[in-house]
């Protein structure tokens, strides 16, 4: 992309007349087309995705900080391939010019901002429902574009052949640094497949991996989850990937599962129907599906009944302890015993028991 070295054209005739020690009229002339064409183009462009925006579903990425950086870059390459036709940027550094290793840098630093402005504006116009999967979207989008930009500045710069070399001569090197990075890659792919399989996202309560508590933040490494006890536990996604992954709340309803016990003398019918009645109240407990009361168990010192109700899984906790504080109240009130652990110890022998007298011949 080095344009110093021109066609013969420009240093013909009039433009090849020296105006000042080596700038010829064919330098100035062709720097001014440059310039000029960059500024028409950076222009039309602008206003271009500037009417695109208007009309288009994409508005996270052609909006009008684009069209602004998008016209700031072409007019500031433009100045540099203006300088570099007037000899200003000539010099080689490493085998290229000035003007391609600017160039280069520019393309990066712009795509740079790009690709970050796009992520904010992405993650902004989000609703606050579908903000976490537009969270992860977004992050994959800018780390693609600094990737291909990367990419695409070391071609700009002429270094692509000459890196390309490099790495096939440090073969065994590179066979190390894999294996030495190879947990980084993995952890990088599983977060790749993290998101496409979509287990989990940032808000959802979840037990992974011997952990259990709230999702708060998922990276291309690893995934952040604040526990119950407000610790923040990092997890590396290939971990993550590998375990068993309880999503509390992926589903809109959940179920309540809890057992009450009830003494052998009681009737186990009118405990289900107080407890019936008890739910039926409760405005949490969904009607559709109907909760479940029957007899589970005789257990060793009660009657033992599952109570099974769903209610909606953003307010399962919640419901659990008002079930269990209702259900303890209406048995309570309705006279039905819920017995505590009993034992009966049975002896081979008869037991013999001495009784002292005390003073005045009573026993004690």
């Amino acid at each position: 992309m080095n344009i110093t070295n021109s066609t013969s054209f420009w240093e013909h005739g009039a433009l090849g007349q020296k105006l000042f020690l080596t700038l010829t009229l064919g330098a100035v002339v062709k720097a001014a087309l440059i310039l000029v064409t960059g500024l028409i183009l950076a222009k039309a462009l602008k206003r271009y995705l500037l009417n695109l925006s208007r009309s288009t579903k994409y508005v996270w990425i052609i909006n009008e900080d684009t069209a602004s950086t998008l016209h700031n870059l072409i007019v500031v390459i433009a100045l540099v391939y203006t300088f570099d036709a007037l000899g200003v940027l000539s010099l080689e550094i490493a085998g290229t010019s000035i003007s391609n290793l600017l160039t280069a840098f520019l393309v990066f630093y712009f795509s740079y901002l790009l690709a970050k402005k796009s992520k904010d504006y992405m993650i902004i116009r989000s609703s606050k429902q579908k903000l976490p999967e537009v969270q992860v979207k977004a992050k994959l989008f800018y780390y693609i574009i600094i990737t291909l930009a990367f990419f695409l500045a070391l071609n700009i710069a002429g270094f692509t052949g000459r890196l390309t070399t490099l790495l096939a001569a440090a073969g065994i090197t590179g066979i190390v640094l894999g294996f030495a990075s190879q947990t980084v890659v993995a952890n990088f792919i599983s977060g790749i497949f993290m998101y496409f399989d979509k287990p989990l996202k940032i808000g959802d309560p979840v037990e992974v991996a011997g952990y259990s508590g709230v999702v708060h933040d998922i990276r291309i490494l690893s995934t952040r989850i604040r526990t119950w006890d407000g610790l923040l536990v990092r997890i590396p996604n290939e971990k993550l990937f590998n375990s068993e992954i309880k999503n509390l709340q992926k589903y809109p309803a959940r179920r309540v599962d809890i057992v009450v016990g009830i003494a052998y003398k009681e009737d186990a019918q009118k405990a289900i129907d107080v407890i019936k009645k008890t739910l039926d109240e409760m405005p949490y407990v969904l009607a559709e599906p109907e909760p479940m009361i029957f007899v589970d168990n005789l257990g060793d010192n009660s009657v033992n009944i599952a109570v099974r109700a769903w209610a909606p899984s953003e307010k399962w906790f919640d419901v659990r302890i008002e079930i269990v504080q209702k259900v303890k109240k209406a048995l309570d009130e309705a006279g039905i015993e819920i017995p505590f652990p009993q034992r009966v110890n049975w002896f081979a022998e008869e037991l013999r028991v001495k009784i002292e007298e005390n003073s005045k011949g009573e026993s004690s």
